[in-house]
């Protein structure tokens, strides 16, 4: 509602939201509680441990440096908190890569040029790959 109210009406704003009118007045007047008091501080110390790392940690070193700083708190909410200020760490790994022609190669013709409705049974047959990575490697499916 507060973002909208410069664009509407309260009165309108709240009986859509069937919230009451006082209470939204209320709420805009009262103090921030305890927790969202410890939010801004937490993310005020999120955001230089994450200034501090060049802008490359994630939740799981953000936490971590957050512990050694005696700030108990759990990853969860480290997560929430990064997430709601748009911080996100640098992931360092590859992707995988899945086709790999030799030189010279061209690809085949497209026999379906992207229409996979078939006039009968058994006359027009497609096939996809997924590939799951794993700790042995790559897992295809077909």
């Amino acid at each position: 509602m507060r973002a909208q109210k410069a664009q509407y009406p309260v009165a309108t704003l709240a009986r859509v939201l069937k919230v009451s009118r006082s209470g939204f007045h209320a709420w805009l007047a009262r103090e921030p509680s305890a927790r969202e008091k410890q939010d801004f501080e937490l993310t005020k110390l999120i955001r230089t441990e994450h200034l501090e790392s060049n802008g490359t940690y994630g939740v799981p070193r953000i936490h971590r440096a957050l512990l050694r700083r005696e700030h108990r708190v759990g990853k969860k909410r480290v997560a929430r908190l990064m997430r709601r200020a748009g911080l996100v760490g640098v992931s360092r790994r590859r992707a995988a890569r899945t086709t790999i022609r030799r030189a010279g190669d061209r690809p085949h013709a497209d026999l379906v040029p992207r229409e996979f409705k078939a006039n009968a049974p058994n006359k027009l047959w497609v096939a996809d790959i997924t590939y799951v990575p794993t700790r042995a490697g790559l897992l295809y499916l077909l």
